[in-house]
Order: structure tokens, then sequence, then C-alpha cells
């Protein structure tokens, strides 16, 4: 899987997702993020540890934006703007997680086989609780 941390960006994986996100374009942005949140929606049958990575890192992206949501401030993550996601971006987020935190997934797999599994798990309820607040709020 190659991490070093349970954070959504500490992978190399996500570390690459926030490299192609700094290259794109500022209008390509939200629409690279919808397509990697989009891509774990509905397909949790054998949801791949690369695609839940990217996903987690993604979802993180949109949390960050959210009240209570954690600032993405690790050397891993973008350090270009992204722009403001709205409402159906955080339902997409919210679904995928839900896709990665499954038993059809791979990245679950593999965090529930090591001792970080729990703290995995409990960050990605975070991401989860932060979205659906917000959500709710409208």
């Amino acid at each position: 899987m190659g991490a070093w941390d349970i954070g959504p960006f500490d992978n190399d994986t996500a570390a690459d997702f926030a490299g192609d996100l700094n290259e794109a374009a500022p209008e390509q942005r939200e629409a690279l993020i919808r397509a990697v949140l989009g891509g774990g929606v509905g397909e949790f049958d054998d949801l791949d540890a690369d695609d839940g990575c990217q996903i987690v890192a993604a979802a993180a992206l949109v949390a960050a934006q959210c009240p209570g949501g954690t600032p993405i401030s690790t050397a891993y993550g973008p350090d270009q703007p992204l722009p403001l996601f709205g409402p159906e971006v955080r339902r997409l987020a919210l679904n995928a997680l839900a896709g990665v935190l499954s038993e059809e997934s791979e990245l679950a797999e593999l965090w529930d086989e090591s001792d970080e599994g729990p703290a995995w798990r409990h960050e990605l309820e975070q991401l989860r609780t932060v979205l659906s607040a917000a959500l709710s709020a409208g």
C-alpha cells in the first residue's frame, strides 16, 4: 500500500493524487475530485486499495472545507487552491467513504490486518461525521 501513517495523504497513491491536482488547471480540479469520488459510489465490489486511497484523500479535501473540518496541512497534500465544494460533492464524498469502509474494500481489509486499523477507521468516521453534519446543516 505504500503508507507511512493513517492520514489521508500518508501514502504514495494519495500523494500522487495531490500532485495530479496541483498539475491540473484550476477549472479542472473539481472535476478530478468528482471523478475520484464518483468512482467509488455504488461500485463497492472489489474496490481496490489505490482507488480507496484516492477516495479518502478526496473526501478529506472536501471535509476540510466544512465547519469542523480539519485543514490539510501535510506536505504531501495539494498546495494549489481548490474550488469551494457544494453539497453534491459532499454527498459524493460521504457515499464514497461508505464504500471504502465496506467489507468489499481492499483498503479496509489491509488496514484491518494492521495494528493501526482501528485508528484508521476512526479517522474515516470523523470525516464522515463532518461531511454528514455539513449536509444536515444545509
